[in-house]
C-alpha cells in the first residue's frame, strides 16, 4: 500500500493554519506535518488548554489530513547551539526570555520535553527537529582543533539530551533529528557518533531528509542503508550542485535563492537526488511511514511547487514486491 504524502508547514508558517490546511488538501496530500510554530502547532497551549489539541485534531479531521509528526526544528535548535542574537527570531518570546544563553539553553530544553507530551496529547508518535551544535564552527579545524574539544559537544549532546529522551520515552514518542548542517549530526560519520554518544536509545533516529546530504557528496541510500532501524520518518526535498568554476560547495556567504551559489534547494525532481533510489531503500527497511514534502525552491512559485511536488510523489512511490519476479519457475 502507497505511503501517505504529506506537506511540512513550516515553510509555509506565515499563513495561519486554517488557509494552510486547506491549501494542503486542495494541492491533493493525505496529511499535513505541523510546524510547532506560527498557530499550526502552539505547545504552551497544548499543554495549557485541556481542548487544544481535540479541536486541532477535530479540524484536520473534517478537511481529511492525516497528521503523523509534528516539528520542532526552531526550538531544537536552541538546546545545544552557541546563542547569539539570530536565535531570537526563531523562538517563542517564553524560550528567548531576556537572552542569556544559558538561559535560553534550559529553556529550549524545557520547551522540546513539552513538545513530547503535547506530542503524546495530540496522538502522534513522531517529533522532527534539530538539535543544533556547540562545535559546528569548528568544522575547518583551524586553528588547529584538538579531539577533545570535538567530545565535549559530543558529551554536551548526551548530557542534555538524555533528559529530554527520557521524557520522550515516558510519552511513547520519538525524536527524529533532521541530519543538516549546524546539526551536531549532518552527514553518515556524525550521525554514527551521536548514536554512540546516546547510547542508542530507541527513542533517538533520524528524519530523512536527502537534500542535506546530496550537496555534500554523501549519498542519501547510504544513509538509509547505515540506519534501516533509525529512519523514523522522511522528508521529500531536493538539492542541486551549481558549481561552476566560480561557485564553491560553501556557498561564498550568498543567501539561498542567489544564483552564484555553488548549490541549492529545488522542487522535488528537478534537482539532482535520485528518488526512484531511495523508494527502493526505504522498502528494504521496510519505512512504512509518511513521505513529508518539505517545499524549497527559491526560484518557483510555491503553490504551483507544493502541488507539483504531490504529484511527484504519489507517481514515484510504490510497494515492494512480495515474491521475485521469476517465482513461477520454482512452482
Amino acid at each position: 500500500m502507497a505511503r501517505p504524502v504529506t506537506l511540512f508547514t513550516g515553510q509555509w508558517a506565515d499563513l495561519p493554519l486554517e488557509q494552510m490546511a486547506r491549501l494542503t488538501k486542495e494541492f491533493g496530500y493525505d496529511g499535513i506535518e505541523l510546524a510547532c510554530w506560527g498557530d499550526h502547532f502552539e505547545v504552551d497551549r497544548a499543554m495549557s488548554e485541556d481542548d487544544y489539541c481535540a479541536k486541532k485534531r477535530e479540524f484536520l479531521d473534517s478537511l481529511g489530513l492525516q497528521c503523523h509528526a509534528i516539528s520542532a526544528h526552531l526550538v531544537g535548535q536552541a538546546v545545544l547551539d552557541n546563542i547569539d542574537a539570530r536565535h531570537k527570531s526563531i523562538l517563542p518570546d517564553y524560550v528567548w526570555g531576556d537572552g542569556d544563553p544559558q538561559g535560553v539553553n534550559q529553556r529550549a530544553a524545557e520547551e522540546l520535553k513539552q513538545t513530547a507530551r503535547a506530542a503524546q496529547r495530540f496522538g502522534v508518535e513522531v517529533v522532527n527537529g534539530f538539535t543544533g551544535s556547540s562545535i559546528w564552527h569548528l568544522l575547518y579545524s583551524f586553528p588547529p582543533t584538538p579531539e577533545s574539544m570535538i567530545e565535549e559537544g559530543f558529551q554536551l549532546l548526551a548530557d542534555r539530551f538524555n533528559p529530554i529522551l527520557d521524557v520522550f520515552g515516558e510519552c511513547g514518542v520519538k525524536f527524529a533529528l533532521e541530519v543538516h548542517p549546524t546539526e551536531i549530526a549532518f552527514d553518515i560519520y556524525t550521525a554514527e557518533r551521536a548514536l554512540e554518544a546516546l547510547g542508542h536509545r530507541e527513542e533517538f533516529g533520524f528524519n530523512f531528509d536527502p537534500s542535506h546530504l546530496i550537496w555534500q557528496g554523501v549519498d542519501p541510500v547510504e544513509f538509509i542503508r547505515a540506519f534501516p532501524d533509525r529512519i523514523y520518518h522522511v522528508h521529500i526535498k531536493d538539492a542541486i550542485q551549481t558549481l561552476n568554476g566560480r561557485s564553491g560547495i560553501l556557498s561564498s556567504h550568498l543567501n539561498f535563492g542567489d544564483p552564484r551559489r555553488g548549490w541549492d534547494f529545488r522542487s522535488p525532481g528537478r534537482g539532482g537526488v535520485n528518488f526512484e533510489e531511495i523508494i527502493r531503500a526505504l522498502n528494504h527497511v521496510n519505512y512504512q511511514g509518511p513521505l513529508s514534502v518539505e517545499w524549497e525552491d527559491s526560484g518557483m512559485n510555491r503553490e504551483f511547487g507544493a502541488r507539483e511536488a504531490c504529484e511527484f510523489v504519489r507517481k514515484m512511490d510504490f510497494s515492494p514486491s512480495d515474491r521475485a519476479f521469476d517465482a513461477a519457475f520454482d512452482e
